[in-house]
């Protein structure tokens, strides 16, 4: 008898705002549940009582996501309260993990249907504060919750530092010897895709619109992505390093600070075939690894290797690539260790994070929605994701067109 296996057999996201932008008056809660509740309209006819678990991946958790976010978005969702949630969290890879665990409780056969997805609101991440260490205390601090460090264990710093991200892939530059010119030229590639897939409409497909409510009862529909820019290579090369003086990094060659939320039905054979749901594509396998986290941007690289391991494929038979842009300086390291091109045509070819933006946990599900939907694009079979994980390590997933 052979194993049960894993399908996705849908996929939907909201556009991905700005910082500060378009969707920044949306609490994580709200835009976590916008997916499901598309999942459901393009649906309407499946027993959605009969989810076995919703798991979320999000990497913040301090602010309005807390409270167990999944949880939440299953019951603004309207999904029947029977229906549980669970949110994880993998920094960065959170939402791809995500799909990896709902695809591994399926195929061990304890699950039929499950929904596995990611949010992030970044504008609307708190400032927090420690308690104070000692009765009376007059210290006090306030930290930053959108990205990187904070209540920094001081064994940790002593032992492995505590770089900020833009600092990491800085490091990553050095030791793999990436260009300021190579990483704005890869910065460049990217938004020209993006910008490219956008006008031609290919995303639309993918994207389910967020209404934001306004004042005086009214509202704003946003159905497209605020991150893409046309630039050029002139226009990047005059922006300033953000980490360093002497430094390559710039808010124009990395990823964005952004909002957005993905969610992915995924189900076994039987249980498709009982919903009328039609396989994209199945779960081949994931594998994640550490990494020294001064050079966490360096991750995909093994573990991509370790999953071809794992799952007995070779880069060769990748038909499609989804390689998230954390900062070009990393992308560029993990595809030269990995043998391949800076311009590998399978690579990002609708554009990637430098351009469409890294809404922190639910990026790891836009690039296994795209590349199902690419795969079917271009009649390939098998298409890798992978992505860097914040404190040293990577993800990778293998997906099969059905």
């Amino acid at each position: 008898m052979s194993s049960p296996q894993a399908f996705i057999c849908d996929g939907i996201r909201t556009p991905f705002g700005r910082y500060g932008g378009a969707l920044s008056a949306v609490r994580a809660d709200d835009l976590a549940a916008v997916p499901i509740k598309a999942l459901v309209t393009r649906h309407p006819t499946m027993d959605w009582a009969s989810i076995d678990d919703v798991i979320y991946g999000c990497a913040n958790q301090a602010g309005e996501d807390n409270r167990n976010v999944a949880r939440m978005a299953t019951l603004l969702a309207g999904l029947p309260t029977e229906v549980a949630g669970t949110t994880v969290n993998r920094l960065c890879g959170s939402g791809m993990d995500a799909v990896g665990i709902a695809a591994r409780t399926i195929k061990s056969g304890e699950a039929q249907l499950m929904i596995a997805g990611g949010v992030e609101s970044m504008s609307r991440a708190p400032f927090v504060m420690p308690k104070a260490g000692s009765a009376f205390s007059r210290s006090n601090a306030v930290h930053d919750t959108t990205i990187g460090w904070r209540f920094i264990n001081m064994l940790m710093k002593q032992q492995y530092g505590v770089d900020s991200m833009p600092e990491t892939a800085e490091n990553v530059a050095q030791e793999f010897g990436i260009s300021r010119e190579d990483q704005d030229r890869m910065a460049v590639a990217s938004q020209t895709k993006a910008v490219s897939a956008q006008k031609s409409g290919y995303f639309e497909a993918e994207i389910t619109p967020v209404s934001v409510a306004q004042k005086k009862d009214s509202s704003v529909l946003v159905a497209t992505d605020e991150h893409p820019r046309e630039t050029s290579l002139e226009a990047l090369s005059k922006l300033k390093s953000v980490a360093r003086p002497e430094g390559t990094v710039t808010a124009g060659n990395a990823s964005g600070i952004n909002d957005g939320a993905c969610a992915l039905l995924l189900a076994s054979e039987s249980a498709a075939a009982r919903n009328g749901l039609a396989p994209m594509a199945r779960i081949v396998g994931m594998a994640a690894t550490g990494v020294a986290p001064r050079i966490m941007g360096i991750g995909p690289a093994p573990a991509t290797q370790k999953l071809l391991a794992l799952t007995k494929l070779s880069l060769a038979q990748m038909d499609v690539i989804e390689l998230n842009e954390a900062f070009a300086a990393q992308g560029l390291a993990v595809l030269r260790s990995l043998g391949l091109a800076d311009d590998d045509e399978r690579v990002n070819p609708n554009g990637g994070a430098i351009a469409l933006g890294h809404p922190l946990g639910a990026s790891g599900v836009r690039l296994v929605i795209t590349a199902a939907r690419q795969l079917h694009r271009i009649g390939g079979r098998y298409a890798l994701c992978t992505m860097c994980v914040g404190v040293g390590q990577g993800i990778a997933m293998v997906i099969e067109r059905v």
